[in-house]
């Protein structure tokens, strides 16, 4: 039996925005939805080990101030397998503006708090309520 997949999720946060990023059709989780950054926790790594790795990967910037918010089950376990969320705030980076950088996303996009909790295809639907809390 596979060890549950552990995922490193952040919001970052900035003047009553929300930096999403809209995946690749070819995703295998979650394609063509809007979602925040991040990614899996590699064997070793902590979930806040992965959340700085993965916002460099995706973002260019490094995590400096941020707080773990929800641990989340993966809401269709059936079709990605077992999984929990590690949900943190970022309020804080450094390395400049945050852009998109690799294949994951097509588009990334600073979106108000508001609209982002009605966006129609959030890849998780928990992130509503997570951003309503933020406003």
């Amino acid at each position: 039996m596979n060890p549950m997949k552990q995922i490193a999720c952040a919001i970052l946060l900035r003047d009553g925005r929300i930096l999403l990023g809209r995946r690749t059709p070819q995703r295998r989780f979650y394609p063509d939805c809007w979602d925040v950054l991040g990614g899996h926790v590699e064997s070793g790594e902590t979930p806040e080990q992965a959340l700085i790795r993965e916002v460099q990967e995706e973002a260019g910037v490094t995590p400096v101030r941020h707080h773990l918010v929800a641990t989340l089950a993966d809401p269709d376990p059936a079709r990605n397998g077992e999984a929990r969320h590690h949900v943190f705030v970022v309020t804080g980076w450094t390395g400049g503006e945050p852009r998109m950088l690799g294949d994951e996303h097509s588009e990334i996009r600073w979106i108000p708090i508001d609209e982002a909790a009605r966006l129609p295809d959030l890849a998780i639907e928990a992130y509503r309520d997570l951003f309503r809390s933020l406003a």
